[in-house]
């Protein structure tokens, strides 16, 4: 049986020799959600438990030494108002890297998360989730990326005109022409192209077209839970030839098949019989269907189960971490929150990952694809920027 107390001991100093750079964090949102975004009300200095997944202390207790923040906007917000919400949840976060100077540094380079990482302080990244924030203009794209976005999610949860999400009916069936373009253009800006919330089809197309290590940003394997936010075993086993990574998500519908069809059946009855248009009482009744059909069980265990299938089909060097948390209503039942991560390091541990494996995973793979990404467009760029539109191309 393996030793629990000596594997988080271990998990620990680990983490402090080689922290966390995450995927995706959703506080962004939240603290436009609770707040209005006043960073004063909300003050992530402070013990946030009682509103947030997020605060600094948990930030450290997890080991978190990177961050990607999730610049999401809903997709109900098209066009100018996309674009317009998009750059509000940048100015979020460059306003609370100024507020917290001593512990979180901007970073938009490999090179810059690794000195931040070295000062003690926690590299801020951004991503932008989903693309309908560039409102199908490739000027908005390169301007977000002059602000310091240094990943797009070309869709969220619906399909935009030039690309297919996982979780609306296919159109395009992969990228239109005008979606290729928008990967090129981000190849030749350094911007990672993240196939987290694609189709299958996008993610197969979007490698044809790449000339840069993809990253899913918040994904796990859908061999091991069947939900079409995960990744197909087939697309797994090209991140090898291409050089990318899949950071497994902690989001427990995604992660667990009896979630996955617990969640099911929960919003089949509250369509058939929940309250509508009201989200506290939707809450209520969700509180009330819960008391009475518990949801199963999810822990550190079925991340990690998620991990070692990840890394039989697509190696050690292709996996990272993106938890999602504070963009989500529900987490692993011992990873509440991001002061979780040692927890799952911990049981890697005990299932005979090495220390080199878990460096890998904490940040050295992702970092490693910032490199490739920065070294690819600094190839592509005597290339113009192109000024094509989706009237051009598919018009």
């Amino acid at each position: 049986m393996p030793d629990e107390r000596g594997s988080a001991a271990r998990a620990r100093v680990l983490l402090d020799r080689h922290p966390v750079l995450d995927g995706h964090n959703d506080l962004p949102w939240a603290l436009r959600e609770h707040d209005a975004y006043d960073l004063a009300r909300l003050d992530i200095d402070q013990d946030q438990s009682q509103h947030l997944h997020t605060d600094l202390a948990r930030l450290r207790a997890g080991g978190v030494g990177g961050q990607f923040w999730s610049v999401y906007v809903q997709t109900a917000l098209q066009g100018d108002r996309a674009v317009a919400a998009t750059l509000e949840q940048i100015d979020c976060v460059l306003r609370l890297a100024a507020r917290h100077p001593e512990q979180l540094e901007l970073a938009g380079t490999a090179e810059e998360v690794r000195a931040a990482m070295a000062r003690g302080r926690i590299a801020s990244l951004m991503g932008a989730e989903g693309g309908h924030c560039i409102a199908s203009s490739l000027a908005t794209l390169r301007s977000l990326h002059a602000l310091g976005v240094r990943y797009l999610t070309l869709t969220h949860n619906d399909n935009v005109p030039w690309a297919d999400s996982a979780t609306d009916e296919p159109a395009a069936h992969g990228l239109t022409r005008f979606g290729e373009e928008v990967v090129r253009e981000m190849n030749r800006l350094g911007m990672l192209v993240d196939l987290s919330h694609v189709s299958a089809d996008t993610m197969r197309h979007a490698l044809r077209t790449t000339r840069a290590p993809v990253l899913f940003s918040h994904s796990s394997s859908r061999a091991v839970c069947d939900h079409p936010r995960n990744i197909p075993d087939d697309v797994l086993a090209e991140l090898p030839a291409n050089g990318g990574v899949a950071m497994a998500t902690f989001v427990p519908s995604f992660i667990s098949q009896p979630t996955r069809e617990w969640f099911q059946r929960y919003e089949a009855e509250l369509a058939a019989r929940g309250p509508a248009g009201d989200p506290d009482a939707q809450r209520r009744f969700r509180a009330d269907y819960e008391a009475a059909h518990p949801r199963p069980e999810v822990t550190a265990a079925t991340v990690a189960d998620h991990l070692d299938h990840m890394r039989e089909v697509a190696g050690i060097d292709h996996l990272g971490i993106g938890g999602d948390y504070d963009g989500v209503q529900t987490t692993p039942d011992d990873m509440p929150d991001v002061a979780g991560y040692p927890r799952l390091f911990a049981e890697l541990l005990d299932r005979g990952w090495s220390d080199d494996d878990l460096a890998k995973l904490a940040h050295r793979n992702v970092i490693r694809v910032l490199d490739a990404a920065e070294r690819t467009a600094a190839e592509l760029r005597a290339q113009p920027p192109s000024v094509a539109t989706i009237e051009s191309l598919d018009g």
